[in-house]
């Protein structure tokens, strides 16, 4: 506590959220497509095939109002605890760009920032990645503040018992509750290559190689078993993946979700609860290939499918993000705060191991790692 009783933030003088970035009308979707996939070599008519998929919600991704609403909950929160910390928005791909927001944030006098980013999971595209764009913009921003991004957070209580609480809610939906219904735990399929180097080298192992696969295989066992403790009812569980957009010739993560339904529509299986283990909030990959998609593919199987929420502004989701900042700001003035998390796997580092998650495309330098 600081010498008001509040609890104290020091070193922290501000709260970066850092997010993927969305299109927001039909004319930005290509544009962006277009930086998302930049240095890759994709055809343009391969990326206006892809946008076709904007086009039924308006050429407007959601993720960024979802960002917004998760900012305006966060500044209510720190307010009504007495945090005095200013929330910025910054994102990798679209507008709010984030080399704009630090250059708002010298101007505004931040010196040191913590960082939230929008993906639970370690890999390169969902950890390092962010950390690269880091680098990047600290360089281009002459006085930028130092910028401290806070662990992975996909054993976190905070992200784990909304998500319980949706598979329940999703549950109810269904004939006899879903009673017999399987839990289809869903996220965004990489390359088998970056899945396999995902996490730290050997020696660095607190988040060893495999660690993508591995800390969404822990997520989804301990809601599988929380929701076994709420119903009475063990519920078998798969993990599958969507929203593959690589070469065919590359190898990614499978099952899809689309042919996982098919074979369990094979097997008998007549109730399917779809749960977005890898999404924070209802992204593109939520609305488009799970509830477009997968849901068309149901209907055909005679599967009935539903799905469950992802835990967007959840109070528990938005508080967890304030206690990640207590517990790092604890951790850089040397104290030993208490480190929440469930499963079968610990808290993550708050540095990134050397050599941690590497670009699949040759090194580049990127922050809040050893190796930066």
């Amino acid at each position: 506590m600081n010498p008001a009783g509040h609890p104290d933030v020091k070193p922290y003088d501000a709260l970066l959220l850092l997010s993927f970035g969305g299109p927001e009308k039909p004319e930005d979707v290509v544009p962006f497509l277009e930086n998302v996939t930049r240095g890759r070599g994709i055809p343009r008519e391969r990326l206006e095939e892809v946008g076709k998929h904007y086009f039924p919600f308006g050429g407007r991704s959601p993720i960024n109002d979802q960002n917004r609403a998760l900012v305006t909950a966060l500044e209510k929160e720190l307010a009504e605890q007495g945090i005095d910390l200013p929330v910025y928005f910054g994102n990798r791909n679209w507008d709010p760009y984030l080399a704009d927001t630090l250059a708002r944030m010298v101007t505004d006098g931040v010196t040191r920032a913590a960082v939230f980013t929008t993906s639970a999971y370690s890999s390169w595209s969902s950890c390092r990645q962010y950390r690269e764009n880091l680098f990047d913009a600290v360089a281009d921003t002459p006085g930028a503040p130092r910028l401290d991004r806070l662990r992975q957070y996909y054993n976190h209580p905070g992200f784990i018992e909304p998500v319980v609480d949706a598979c329940l809610a999703a549950l109810a939906e269904l004939p006899e509750n879903g009673d017999t219904a399987r839990l289809v735990f869903v996220t965004h399929s990489i390359p088998t290559e970056m899945a396999e180097t995902s996490g730290a080298p050997a020696e660095a192992h607190a988040q060893p190689r495999g660690a993508y696969v591995r800390q969404h295989r822990s997520a989804a066992d301990e809601v599988a078993r929380r929701v076994k403790e709420e119903t009475g009812r063990a519920h078998r569980h798969d993990l599958v993946y969507c929203s593959r957009s690589g070469a065919p010739s590359t190898p990614w993560l499978e099952p899809d979700v689309n042919d996982h339904l098919a074979e369990l529509a094979t097997d008998g299986e007549s109730k399917v609860v779809l749960v977005p283990i890898g999404f924070v909030s209802d992204h593109m990959e939520v609305i488009y290939d799970l509830d477009t998609e997968a849901m068309a593919t149901g209907e055909r199987l005679g599967i009935r499918v539903v799905r469950a929420a992802t835990p967007g502004v959840d109070p528990r989701f938005v508080a967890m993000v304030r206690d990640l900042v207590l517990e790092r700001a604890a951790a850089e003035r040397g104290e030993q705060p208490s480190r929440p998390a469930v499963g079968s796997m610990g808290a993550g580092p708050d540095i990134c191991g050397a050599g941690c998650c590497p670009n699949p495309r040759g090194p580049r330098p990127a922050l809040c790692g050893a190796d930066s």
